[in-house]
């Protein structure tokens, strides 16, 4: 089995997308967690191998990358046994990856976009984000009104990634049941993504304990 050093932080929806798809295509990732409060993200030796400074980021034997839909489309490409996860045929490739860019700068973003000034600087909840928050699981919905899975019917990486953001806010409260479709495909993908308790639940419980204690100073 393949071995890559993965630099993450367990409750990060985007660590935990990539830690579900390397258990899919059977990578065995050497798991080094970076503490951001104490900067380790900013000593010399993480900055070679990622200027940004961000989690996640993979070390395969020399090879380094960051952004996590970057990463999971990767390790597919790398080390799966079929392109069942991230089709090579054009079409297929090209709505994975609609989807791919619809979770970091629509779903994830409003994501974080609402929660993450509350979290994180104290802020109130703002109505107008939560708004925006809604219509993208409104999106997500519709996504799914003609298919079991995000990008078609059959499962990739684009459900991986998703997964990891809708669990997150689903842990910390947000109302998922509102959106059918998108409940539905929920409970499918725990049972369709192995380990799933292992690789991404705990992490979202990570996050709820940081969510709960930093909002309780409040």
């Amino acid at each position: 089995m393949p071995s890559v050093d993965f630099y993450h932080v367990p409750g990060s929806a985007p660590c935990r997308a990539v830690r579900m798809v390397a258990k899919a295509v059977g990578v065995d990732l050497n798991l080094k967690v970076v503490n951001l409060m104490a900067g380790e993200q900013l000593k010399p030796e993480f900055l070679k191998m990622n200027p940004m400074h961000t989690v996640p980021t993979i070390d395969d034997n020399g090879f380094y990358l960051w952004e996590s839909h970057a990463i999971i489309g990767y390790l597919v490409d790398q080390y799966a046994k079929d392109d069942s996860l991230y089709p090579k045929e054009a079409k297929k490739r090209g709505l994975v990856n609609q989807r791919l860019f619809f979770n970091i700068g629509t779903l994830y973003a409003r994501f974080a976009d609402y929660y993450y000034p509350v979290v994180f600087a104290g802020a109130s909840y703002d109505p107008e984000k939560l708004k925006k928050l809604e219509e993208a699981y409104e999106f997500l919905n519709k996504f799914l009104e003609d298919n079991e899975w995000v990008a078609g019917n059959s499962i990739t990486i684009a459900d991986y990634s998703l997964m990891a953001s809708v669990s997150t806010a689903e842990v910390i409260g947000f109302d998922i049941k509102k959106y059918a479709k998108v409940a539905d495909w929920f409970e499918r993908a725990k049972k369709a993504i192995p380990s799933y308790e292992e690789t991404n639940h705990a992490g979202a419980l990570e996050f709820k304990k940081l969510f709960e204690s930093m909002t309780a100073k409040k």
